[in-house]
C-alpha cells in the first residue's frame, strides 16, 4: 500500500481539538477552546438572512468588492489592498506560502516568531518549506515581556518575515507602540517582511493597540478576523491587508485553496462591519469581556493560582501546582488548554495554563466552583 506523505503521517489532532472533545465526552465546562458562548449580534444575523438566496455564487479570490471596501474603511486602508480569506487561519497560511519559502539549491528560509505561539505558525512554515525560529517571551511574577535583545540575536540572512501577534494568544499582551517602532526598525535594518496577526483588534482593556501597519505599511501584511470581532468564529471570514500593489499576487495564491469564501457571509459581514463602528458594540463587548476576565481572575486568585492578567484577547494565563489540564478535564469537569501546546521549542514555565474567558458568566462560575472542589478533593486525597 502507498504510505501518506510524512507531513500527513506527522499531523495529529490538535490539543484545542482534542479538549473541546474531551469537554464534551465528559460534560466539562470548556474554558479551552477560543470560541465565544455567545451568539453572534443580531444585525450580522439578519444580513447572514438577507444574503441567502440572493447572493450564493462565486465571488472574485480576492473577496466581494463591498467586503473589501467595507475592511479597507474600517481600517483606514484602500479596498484594493484586502485580501478576503476563509478565516485567519487561512489567511496566515496564504502568506506563509507567499513570503517564505524552501529556497531551492540552499538552506530554507527562516521566519521569526515569539513563543509561547499559536499552534498553526510552526506547521504553517514547515509546509512552506521554511524553517520557523521562535524566540521565548520573558515570564516573572510582574508578567510576560518581550525579550527585544533575543529578537535582534535570532535574525540571520536567511531571516525572511517576523510574525507577531497582538494583543497576543495564549499570553494577552498587548505590545506597546515603542515596542513595535523596535521590531519595524530591526524589519527595516534586515529588509524582512512584518506579518501582523491583529484578530483580537478589537479585544482590548486599556489603550487600543498600535498596528504595526501604522508604523511600516510599506512591508506590514495585517491579518483580521470577523469571526472574532463579531463573534462568529465558525464563518470563517478573514482578511489581509496588504503592502500596496501586492493583494493580486496574494489573492493569486488565495485561489488555489478555497478559491473564495461562503459569499452569503462575505455580504453579511461587509453590512455588519459599519453597523459594529457605529453602534459601539465593540465598546460594549469590551466592556462585558473585561467583566468577565475580572471575574476569573479574581476567582483563579483566591484558589490560589498565580495568574498573569490581560490586557487584550479573551484569553489568560496563569499557575497552580496542583493542577493538570488532563486532570481537570477528566475528573473535575473543567477544560483547559495546557501550556505546553504553545511551546514547539523550548520548555514552558512549569504548570502554565490557558483560560479562555469568552463564556457565559454561568460557565466561569461552575468552572470555579468545580475547581475548588477539586482543590478540597485533592486535598482529602492528599491526606
Amino acid at each position: 500500500m502507498p504510505q501518506l506523505q510524512r507531513r500527513a503521517q506527522s499531523s495529529a489532532e490538535s490539543v484545542f481539538a482534542r479538549m473541546s472533545r474531551l469537554a464534551a465526552q465528559y460534560g466539562a465546562v470548556n474554558l479551552g477552546q477560543g470560541f465565544p458562548s455567545d451568539t453572534p449580534p443580531a444585525f450580522l444575523l439578519e444580513a447572514a438572512r438577507r444574503s441567502i438566496g440572493t447572493l450564493d455564487q462565486y465571488s472574485p479570490p480576492a473577496g466581494l468588492p463591498s467586503l473589501r471596501e467595507a475592511i479597507g474603511a474600517d481600517l483606514g486602508v484602500d479596498g484594493a489592498d484586502i485580501v478576503v480569506t476563509s478565516g485567519a487561519t487561512e489567511a496566515l497560511n496564504v502568506l506563509a506560502l507567499s513570503l517564505y519559502g524552501p529556497n531551492e539549491g540552499s538552506l530554507p528560509d527562516q521566519v521569526l516568531m515569539l513563543e509561547p505561539v499559536f499552534d498553526v505558525y510552526v506547521p504553517q512554515a514547515r509546509l512552506a518549506g521554511a524553517e520557523p525560529v521562535t524566540v521565548p517571551m520573558n515570564l516573572d511574577a510582574a508578567g510576560w515581556s518581550l525579550d527585544m535583545a533575543a529578537l535582534r540575536s535570532a535574525v540571520t540572512e536567511r531571516t525572511r518575515a517576523i510574525l507577531l501577534n497582538s494583543p497576543f494568544n495564549p499570553t494577552g499582551t498587548v505590545f506597546s507602540r515603542s515596542e513595535l517602532q523596535e521590531i519595524v526598525a530591526l524589519a527595516r535594518s534586515n529588509d524582512l517582511w512584518l506579518i501582523s496577526d491583529e484578530v483580537y483588534d478589537e479585544l482590548y482593556f486599556g489603550e487600543r493597540p498600535t498596528s504595526l501597519r501604522e508604523l511600516a505599511p510599506e512591508r506590514t501584511f495585517t491579518v483580521g478576523s470577523a469571526g472574532k470581532r463579531l463573534e462568529a468564529t465558525g464563518w470563517r471570514v478573514g482578511w489581509i491587508a496588504c503592502p500596496t500593489g501586492l493583494a493580486s499576487q496574494i489573492a493569486g495564491i488565495r485561489q488555489q485553496g478555497s478559491f473564495c469564501t461562503p459569499v452569503p457571509l462575505q455580504a453579511a459581514v461587509a453590512a455588519a462591519l459599519p453597523i459594529a463602528r457605529a453602534e459601539g458594540f465593540y465598546e460594549r463587548l469590551r466592556a462585558e469581556y473585561g467583566e468577565r476576565k475580572n471575574m476569573l481572575v479574581g476567582g483563579l486568585r483566591e484558589l490560589g493560582a498565580g495568574v498573569y492578567e490581560p490586557s487584550g484577547t479573551y484569553f489568560l494565563t496563569a499557575q497552580h501546582p496542583a493542577w493538570q489540564a488532563e486532570t481537570l478535564v477528566q475528573t473535575h469537569g473543567v477544560a483547559v488548554i495546557p501550556g505546553q501546546a504553545f511551546y514547539a521549542f523550548h520548555a514552558p514555565p512549569a504548570g502554565l495554563l490557558r483560560f479562555a474567558f469568552c463564556k457565559s458568566r454561568a460557565e466561569i462560575e461552575r468552572a470555579l466552583g468545580q475547581l475548588a472542589t477539586s482543590q478540597t478533593t485533592d486535598s482529602h486525597e492528599v491526606v
